[in-house]
């Protein structure tokens, strides 16, 4: 019997194949790919969105004295003039206003943050000797998207019977959010609400009109007496140091009432002949807040309640599921004095949470995808095949987090819509090896052929065509790289994930697919068969 010749590999799918069948390495390598995946799942930053790099700034420029036209004239269109001489701004907004011209800039979406607030400052800062006269020194304040946005809002309120006051509650809220800010990767904290101590002067106009008096001279007389006088440092002949100051005049509400505004007809007139002095807080601060909640044996919303809410923002690109933990940790801290001074809390956001729900719960879509297409191939392959094909979707999606996480991505719905998208194209390779392995191992003459040669000949067979078609397919996916604006820098995790899904995909199928078809499958024996049915022709 002519012996067949040896089969010539001629694909890079064969070659992979061949190297890997028999390398002890290839075990240790699958195990580290599921590794590498498992690592870049628990430790990737998870966000509910994919963050978008929006960058912008307003120049304000203020101009005492000045009418809105004169502002508009001088200030808001010299500005934008030379501000449009700035790459990479989209547009520009003026506003002019009595006494104070506002310019805001917004750069195109995906422009360097960093880099477009240094290019708004030195545009500014070039043109200065072209500011008019009486035109004080501008400030720019640049748009922070990344620290602006909260992630937890907490609503701190009264309980019912309490007896803390709004300036102790707002004490002890400030407390906690210092503690709070100290948090490893928290940004941003801020208090809406909130009600602070101060001295508070109600002054009688018919009194004023009467001594001949201004509020202007009302508030040069407080704010000439309302200050600190700093520590001074002096050295006597003998060369000792000696260090002596003047404490704060006003202490409390005798010191504000006995305040000298003027003097008439050569007697001192006080605050106290003028105005009614109190100790209370900010009467002048109108965003306060309230909040509407419900007991836990009420239907509806009954209660409501002054609340001073504390935000909380995370630094760009760290996990949101992990700070809004440790928020959570540090208010537990306070628990016990908060049931103390009768102080409740309640978390009205936690986009930490929101995130967490969203990436489960498409993670565990990612899982029934898997068991429907696992099933599925055991009815068109059999039990083993479709093993070894389930087995190369976790290490594809491993590759392709791994990746993502080496590349600074987050994990967010994008992203793993992304790998939704890519699931049925990932086991396309895996399922077009198996089968052709499938096919020779019932082929003709199997018998007589090495289990190794059929391996990699069948992997080999269709390396070129699968090469191709995922070529194809990356193709169709790499155009919506380029797509601007906010639709594309919202959508960047498909173009940038799926392509790395398929590649991987490659790999996988053309190593482990042979390795484990040799551990698992068995070639058919048909001469056993053969022979019987010979013998049984004879008689």
């Amino acid at each position: 019997m002519e012996k067949k010749k040896e089969y010539q590999i001629v694909n890079v799918a064969g070659k992979l194949a061949k190297g890997f069948l028999h390398n002890p390495l290839t075990a240790v390598l699958g195990a580290a790919l599921l590794l590498m995946g498992y690592m870049a799942l628990s430790t990737m930053p998870r966000e509910e969105d994919p963050q978008i790099a929006i960058s912008g700034g307003a120049v304000i420029v203020a101009m005492p004295g000045a009418t809105p036209k004169e502002i508009e004239n001088i200030i808001v269109n010299p500005l934008e003039r030379k501000l449009r001489e700035v790459r990479g701004i989209e547009h520009i907004y003026g506003m002019a206003m009595d006494n104070v011209g506002i310019v805001n800039v917004m750069y195109y979406i995906g422009e360097n943050r960093e880099d477009s607030n240094l290019k708004l400052y030195d545009k500014v800062m070039q043109n200065m000797d072209k500011m008019p006269k009486g035109v004080m020194q501008p400030i720019i304040k640049p748009f922070d998207i990344d620290i602006d946005i909260p992630i937890v809002t907490v609503a701190f309120y009264p309980k019912d019977g309490s007896k803390v006051d709004d300036v102790k509650m707002f004490e002890i809220v400030r407390k906690v959010q210092q503690h709070i800010n100290a948090v490893k990767n928290v940004a941003k904290t801020t208090l809406k609400g909130a009600r602070k101590a101060q001295y508070n002067i109600e002054v009688d106009m018919g009194k004023l009109s009467a001594y001949h008096l201004s509020l202007g001279q009302i508030m040069q007389a407080v704010q000439s007496i309302a200050v600190d006088v700093p520590d001074v440092k002096g050295h006597t002949k003998d060369n000792h140091l000696m260090i002596f100051g003047v404490k704060n005049a006003i202490e409390n509400v005798d010191d504000v009432g006995n305040v000298i505004v003027a003097q008439y007809m050569g007697s001192p007139i006080y605050l106290k002949d003028v105005a009614q002095v109190s100790e209370g807080v900010d009467i002048q601060n109108f965003q306060t807040a309230k909040i509407l909640y419900k007991d836990h044996n009420a239907t509806e919303l009954s209660k409501e309640k002054h609340q001073i809410t504390l935000t909380i923002a995370k630094l760009a690109g760290t996990n949101a599921v992990f700070v809004s933990e440790d928020v959570k940790e540090v208010l537990k801290e306070y628990e016990a004095e908060f049931e103390k001074e009768g102080i409740g809390y309640l978390i009205t956001r936690n986009y930490g949470e929101r995130a967490n729900e969203a990436v489960n719960e498409l993670m565990m879509h990612l899982m029934i995808t898997i068991a429907i297409i696992a099933i599925m191939l055991i009815f068109a392959l059999g039990w083993r095949e479709s093993l070894i094909v389930t087995f190369s979707v976790p290490a594809i999606l491993a590759v392709t987090l791994f990746t993502a996480w080496m590349t600074g991505q987050t994990m967010n719905r994008i992203t793993l819509f992304a790998l939704l998208l890519s699931l049925g194209l990932l086991v396309d390779a895996a399922i077009i090896v198996i089968e052709n392995i499938h096919r020779h191992l019932h082929s003709h003459g199997v018998e007589e052929r090495e289990m190794d040669e059929i391996l990699i000949e069948a992997t080999d067979e269709i390396g070129a065509p699968t090469n191709i078609a995922t070529l194809a397919i990356i193709l169709t996916m790499v155009p919506m790289a380029f797509v601007g604006g906010m639709m594309g820098s919202f959508m960047k995790p498909i173009p940038y994930n799926v392509p790395v899904a398929l590649i991987a995909s490659l790999f996988v199928a053309y190593i482990f697919t042979p390795y484990l078809s040799l551990k698992l499958l068995k070639k058919p024996e048909h001469g056993h068969h053969e022979s019987k049915e010979k013998k049984e022709g004879d008689k």
